[in-house]
């Protein structure tokens, strides 16, 4: 299973896991509920994972400006 991990708002690769030796329970996906499992892990066709996270370029603008947070693409 590959996972690739990219920035939710600026869409930035953050980086990628290649191995089918790690499990969700090693990654933490089996404490999310799962309305978070669908907003921040998504599955494509070829078995690969895309987990949408918040890099901290991201983080940084938004906690100096959380009005962003109100806009649906604040950080494109």
């Amino acid at each position: 299973m590959a996972i690739t991990y990219v920035c939710r708002h600026c869409r930035t690769f953050q980086g990628r896991i290649d191995s089918h030796l790690i499990t969700e329970a090693q990654l933490g996906f089996d404490s999310l509920t799962p309305e978070e499992r669908k907003d921040i892990i998504a599955y494509d066709f070829n078995g690969e994972v895309m987990v949408r996270v918040t890099c901290d370029h991201c983080r940084e603008a938004l906690e100096a400006h959380p009005e962003l947070s109100l806009l649906a693409n604040p950080l494109q």
